[in-house]
């Protein structure tokens, strides 16, 4: 069975459940009105009528709906409320945008335990029950969560310590892009290609900061043997400001760093530049561009590979 026929088999399965229920819903609200048998009624009131009587579930406990909603609904509000202050109260900065992003992401987690807790005293649980389920939930999350306590713990001192920040350009094992989040839990790096990577922060032993400093656009341009280098260098040298005039992504160079290595069939020179490290490959494919239209301009020799076939006299 492909994944389209499973897709399709779960799909009708979850209709025929939400059915199912919907039935023992109108079933268990209208039971007296559908038969006449009050055997039969009475034993569908004590059943389904228990778990499925809306409406009477609403008549008894309105006033505990109503107090719920309205403990969600300022809840909700007042999380609203503190992470628009963060977001006014922040620095401009990626370091302090980071700092405000984590803050919100912890506010909003502790928003949710404080509704829930409030929801639960609204609905007659005990204060003493509330504590004894939370003492039960740190002890599971101490033994059942430890991932969790080291991705939180990890994400403070990635943030703390400066390792990256959102914007930076990283390189975490396999993932290389953009850091788009750091949050309590995960870090987020979008690649080239718009792909976003989702990492535990906990994951993260290794990490390299490209945007540290400048990252190094390397292009190696190939001339023939039979070509003066003299004469190559300086038309390349000659011609560097006018390059990085035209090449903005560029904040440091061109340089001419002279001949890289001899080659079987060319002499190959080397010119470097510094940009930052999201835009590196597109500036080498610029630069290799502008200096191969700089050769053909002044008729320097591009060598390329070349089979030499020898017919032998007859």
């Amino acid at each position: 069975m492909g994944f389209k026929d499973k897709s399709r088999t779960a799909k009708i399965w979850f209709v025929a459940l939400i059915m199912l229920v919907v039935y023992f819903i109108f079933l268990g609200m209208f039971a007296d009105r559908l038969f006449k048998n009050e055997m039969l009624i009475r034993t569908i009131d004590n059943s389904i009528g228990k778990f499925f009587d809306i409406f009477g579930f609403i008549t008894n406990n309105y006033v505990t709906i109503i107090e719920s909603l309205v403990i969600i609904f300022f809840v909700w509000l007042l999380d609203k409320v503190l992470v628009f202050l963060v977001g006014m109260v922040t620095l401009k900065g990626h370091r302090s945008e980071t700092i405000a992003k984590l803050f919100s992401s912890t506010v909003s987690y502790v928003a949710v335990v404080v509704a829930i807790v409030l929801i639960l005293s609204a609905w007659g649980v005990q204060e003493g029950t509330l504590l004894a389920g939370a003492g039960i939930l740190a002890l599971a999350l101490s033994f059942g969560a430890q991932s969790l306590v080291e991705d939180v713990i990890s994400g403070l001192f990635i943030i703390f310590e400066r390792q990256f920040i959102v914007g930076d350009f990283v390189e975490i094992g396999n993932a290389e892009g953009v850091v788009k989040d750091i949050g309590i839990r995960v870090t987020k790096v979008e690649n080239y290609n718009g792909d976003i990577s989702i990492i535990n922060n906990s994951d993260i032993r290794w990490a390299m900061n490209k945007s540290s400093a400048p990252s190094l656009a390397i292009c190696d341009i190939s001339v023939g043997y039979g070509e003066d280098i003299e004469k190559v260098e300086t038309i390349i040298k000659d011609n560097l400001d006018d390059i990085r005039s035209r090449l903005t992504d560029i904040k440091e160079g061109p340089y001419y760093k002279g001949v890289q290595s001899l080659e079987d069939s060319a002499v190959v020179l080397r010119i470097v530049a510094k940009t930052d490290e999201p835009l590196k490959y597109q500036l080498i494919r610029d630069m290799n561009k502008e200096f191969k239209m700089l050769l053909d301009k002044h008729g320097i020799e591009i060598p390329f590979p070349q089979i030499v076939v020898r017919q032998p006299k007859k």
